[in-house]
């Protein structure tokens, strides 16, 4: 497997296809070898050894015909009769000449040399002795030709039958060992066909079920990555050893959670730091409630005061805005990993598209043994045409016939696989346009988060503008003292309304799962600095704020960031 995951899954499906194309090739060369011997083991016994006994045969019933020519001429007194059958013998005599001339050249084994040899022999002592009796009939001597024939010619044709019986005997020998040949030969190829192509099967069953447990274990593991996120816990860490698409996309996956480990964090930390300043403005409200006596004295700490927490805002601000770029970030990572699902898809189906031609190679091969088939039926009908002398070549036509419909369904068995191989790998397919499908939607999620967090910077904005508005409102409390009162409780309920929604932003935020080595925000550790302020050796005071308008302009936002944070 940690072989597999190296690979990519293209890589991986062009090595299981390319094996078992290899072997495919391999079964079809060396069936086409052992066709090609059983071919040439036919033709030879065909094209020779048959002919050969055929043309023994016909100088056999060529030396009947001279038999019987010269019998006729014994009997017969017409002169004109007689110069026929000399005819039929001659030409009968002429044919087997030519015949023996061409046994002579095609024969090449000595024993069959030898034994031509004898036959011509034979052929020649019985030639001079049917000259002598029809020299002897055609003088209308009919009794001496009569006793020359009985008594010589009839042992002389005997012996020449004999020879060429030898002859036609060794080459019957020669055609037996040539059919035992082929039948061997028939055997091996049938069992050696079998064996490649059992191996090749295990093969390809080995290689779907390594390549199917390579691809779909990281995508289960990036299925339950994405829930586990969508149920809010981010303390997941995902096994993204590898170099394939799968690992990437783990990969890419471990990035957006860090990253939202980091958003989170921020998010949280901001929003105590929100809820601690709410805290303290109601509680210097409290303290201008009480000693209004001592506003004119502690304006300019009150300045300094809200410089301060103007500073802090507006590196909340800041935060935020750093926040959003990264949100922005992890989407475009997102994106980036869709596309990359994307092109598997289509490489998967380049690869669909190259089993189904595979398919049609099969088809092919099998065509080929089925014509084999046929023309192995027509060799067997034509084989028993031929008789007796056929029954050899009908038997290996038979065999023939029997190793075109093995091959026929060898064929078809491979085409099954492929045909299975072909289902098995839409079915990836299919699993990987799902898993893109879940990266478009992780992207909206991330998306729906760089908003969020833009409308968090907007409001931090806004606050800073109503921290400058109360720092005005400070230089005039001098002339406005009138109106304390008022502006007290106006500021009372701001400051409450402002520590609710930070109370109710950090609750949003709690509910995901963060690992306790998580580094808390910097937000925080910012907005702790007004507190030492709060400690200096002064007179309490009040804290008018600005106008209530321009206090109530940012109110919206932090209500419509929380619902956007518990949508997601």
């Amino acid at each position: 497997m940690q072989i597999f995951n190296r690979l990519r899954i293209g890589q991986r499906l062009g090595l299981a296809f390319a094996v078992s194309i290899a072997l495919t090739a391999a079964l079809a060369v060396y069936a086409r070898i052992e066709l090609s011997r059983i071919n040439a083991d036919l033709t030879l016994m065909v094209e020779d050894r048959l002919v050969k006994v055929e043309q023994l045969g016909q100088v056999r019933d060529n030396v009947g015909s001279i038999a019987e020519a010269t019998r006729n001429i014994i009997l017969l007194t017409d002169n004109a009769a007689m110069q026929r059958e000399m005819g039929v013998i001659d030409a009968r005599r002429n044919d087997n000449i030519g015949l023996l001339k061409t046994l002579t050249a095609s024969i090449q084994s000595e024993k069959g040399r030898q034994l031509l040899r004898e036959a011509e022999t034979a052929r020649q002592a019985y030639a001079a002795s049917t000259n002598r009796v029809t020299a002897l009939g055609l003088k209308n001597d009919s009794e001496p030709a009569r006793e020359l024939l009985l008594s010589e010619t009839i042992q002389l044709q005997a012996a020449f039958f004999g020879r060429l019986d030898a002859l036609t005997s060794f080459q019957k020998e020669l055609m037996k060992s040539a059919a035992a040949s082929t039948d061997a030969t028939v055997r091996f190829a049938q069992v050696a066909v079998a064996v490649v192509a059992a191996a090749a099967a295990a093969l390809g069953i080995l290689l779907a079920w390594a390549i199917t447990r390579s691809v779909v274990g990281p995508i289960r593991q990036a299925v339950t990555a994405a829930e586990t996120v969508a149920a809010g816990d981010l303390r997941l860490r995902l096994d993204t050893s590898g170099r394939d698409e799968t690992a990437q996309l783990l990969q890419a996956l471990q990035r957006m959670t860090d990253s939202l480990v980091g958003i989170v964090s921020t998010v949280r930390g901001n929003a105590e730091s929100v809820a601690t300043a709410s805290g303290e403005i109601a509680q210097g409200n409290a303290d201008l409630s009480q000693r209004t006596e001592e506003q004119a004295s502690s304006l300019q700490q009150t300045a300094a005061s809200m410089e301060e927490l103007g500073a802090t805002v507006g590196h909340n601000t800041d935060t935020a805005r750093q926040a959003a770029q990264l949100a922005d970030g992890a989407a475009r990572v997102a994106e980036n990993g869709g596309q990359v699902m994307g092109q598997v898809v289509d490489t998967m189906e380049q690869i669909t598209t190259s089993s189904r031609r595979i398919g049609d190679i099969i088809g092919t091969i099998d065509g080929i043994a089925f014509q084999t088939n046929i023309l192995a039926l027509n060799a067997a009908v034509e084989a028993a045409r031929a008789g007796e002398q056929g029954r050899g070549f009908a038997v290996v036509a038979g065999e023939v016939r029997s190793l075109a419909q093995r091959s026929a369904e060898a064929a078809r068995e491979i085409k099954t696989l492929i045909g299975t191989s072909v289902e098995r790998v839409e079915a990836g397919n299919e699993l990987v346009g799902a898993a893109g499908r879940t990266m478009g939607e992780v992207v909206g999620q991330v998306r729906r988060v760089a908003d969020l967090i833009s409308e968090i910077s907007a409001a931090s904005g806004e606050q800073s503008k109503g921290i400058g508005q109360v720092g005005e409102a400070v230089s005039q409390l001098d002339q406005v003292t009138q109106q304390n009162a008022a502006l007290v409780e106006e500021s009372a309920a701001a400051a409450e309304s402002l520590r609710a929604q930070a109370t109710q932003l950090a609750a949003t935020v709690a509910a995901f799962k963060l690992d306790a080595a998580s580094p808390p925000a910097a937000a925080a550790r910012a907005v702790a600095r007004p507190a030492p302020a709060a400690a200096r050796p002064i007179q309490p005071r009040p804290m008018p704020p600005a106008a209530p308008a321009s206090r109530t302009t940012p109110t919206p936002a932090p209500v419509a960031a929380d619902g956007d944070w518990t949508s997601f």
